[in-house]
């Protein structure tokens, strides 16, 4: 006479694979989350330069010292970014 465990061997295959899908997807949440704590809570990001990236003011002050612009061009793109008319 059968005992009514027939389908045990199934049951031995899914609970690996359930176990390591939720393994996965706690995985996933906590880099979700801590990736951007500011979008998360509903805040935006606070005005500013983007860590890692250089402003426009750097990126010409770069270019000047480095001699790959001259005084006049870096004195006119200045003045543009500043929003003021170029020196003449």
């Amino acid at each position: 006479m059968m005992h009514g465990d027939g389908g045990g061997w199934a049951w031995m295959m899914f609970l690996p694979l359930l176990w390591i899908g939720l393994a996965g997807l706690i995985g996933w949440a906590a880099v979700h989350l801590a990736h951007r704590p500011a979008e998360r809570q509903g805040e935006s990001a606070p005005p500013g330069p983007v860590p890692g990236h250089a402003t426009p003011r750097e990126v010409l002050d770069r270019r000047y010292a480095s001699g790959e612009i001259d005084t006049t061009a870096y004195r006119e793109a200045r003045e543009h970014l500043a929003g003021g008319p170029p020196e003449r």
